[in-house]
């Protein structure tokens, strides 16, 4: 039996000759099966292309919400940085504010260094006039470390109700408030701290009984409380110095001073001038030697500086 095939006749345009191209019946199946294949690999192919762009999309789109979620937490961390730094700091200001108001007591860490001296090194000794007593106790300060928002958030309203507490408690004890050492006696730094620490001029580990503050010679020292001035005299520890009574057992002692800006029997302000920054008494540099005393006991004056 003959093959049968196809014939394929092309008639050009121009005058040229005709053209047969003929296939056999099994070159012609092999064709139909090769462009089938053919098709179907381009198919898969472009369905292939069309879901890797799919793909391509959702990562750039995931990479970008990926980038921007990044950035968002952060700023969530630097804003919860910040809230603890601002609780924190809110804690230590209603904390004094506790023991102005004999809420609480301070039991504030010191580190040893300065560059003054201050009173004869004894265990305990009083100004005139104030018995001694037992001095305040309490606990000391908290560390806030709040892990998530929902406890920085129970911390500020604790301090928010403390403080709550604290505004109507000094509202009606505006004259305490008066009266209690709430500032610093001078403009300066803070060179010694109250605490232990190596004597300047003999190299000893002593006890230091108040907070100096350097600054330049001549510049005014202020009272930090209202009260009345009850000694104004010079020794050979804090050279001249005035001493401060402000009444609900708090007294205050400003040492090292140049002049005098007032007299024994007096009554001052909260920043009246009482006298001048000096080098008189045992001091290695001018600067004043500042005390706090409480019931007849010494006590860090830091714990009561609301303005540095």
């Amino acid at each position: 039996m003959p093959n049968k095939h196809l014939s394929v006749i092309i008639v050009p345009h121009t005058k040229t000759s005709t053209r047969t191209l003929c296939f056999s019946r099994k070159m012609l199946k092999s064709l139909v099966i090769g462009g089938i294949v053919l098709a179907v690999a381009l198919l898969a192919m472009l369905v292939d292309y069309a879901r890797m762009n799919v793909i391509r999309g959702r990562y750039r789109a995931l990479k970008a919400e990926t980038a921007e979620q990044k950035s968002a937490i952060a700023g969530y961390e630097r804003s919860i940085t910040e809230l603890q730094a601002k609780i924190s700091s809110l804690e230590s200001y209603a904390k004094k504010l506790n023991v102005m108001a004999g809420l609480k007591s301070p039991d504030i860490l010191t580190s040893p260094a300065g560059v003054g001296g201050g009173g004869p090194e004894t265990d305990e000794p009083e100004p005139s006039g104030q018995p001694g007593q037992v001095p305040l106790q309490g606990g000391g300060p908290q560390i806030i470390n709040p892990g998530t928002i929902q406890n920085l958030s129970q911390k500020a309203q604790s301090i928010e109700s403390n403080l709550n507490s604290l505004l109507s408690f000094f509202e009606s004890d505006r004259l305490r408030l008066a009266t209690t050492p709430s500032i610093m006696p001078t403009a300066g730094w803070i060179s010694s701290v109250f605490g232990h620490r190596n004597d300047p001029f003999t190299g000893s580990w002593v006890m230091h009984w108040g907070l100096d503050i350097s600054t330049n010679t001549g510049n005014p020292i202020m009272v930090t409380a209202d009260g009345i001035v009850i000694k104004v005299i010079t020794d050979r520890y804090l050279g001249k110095n005035v001493t401060v009574s402000h009444g609900n057992g708090y007294t205050t002692v400003y040492g090292h001073m140049s002049n005098f800006a007032v007299k024994a029997g007096q009554k001052v302000k909260r920043r009246d001038v009482i006298g001048y920054v000096g080098q008189t008494g045992k001091a290695a540099g001018p600067h004043v030697h500042y005390e706090v005393w409480k019931d007849g006991k010494r006590i860090d004056p830091r714990n009561f500086l609301l303005e540095e």
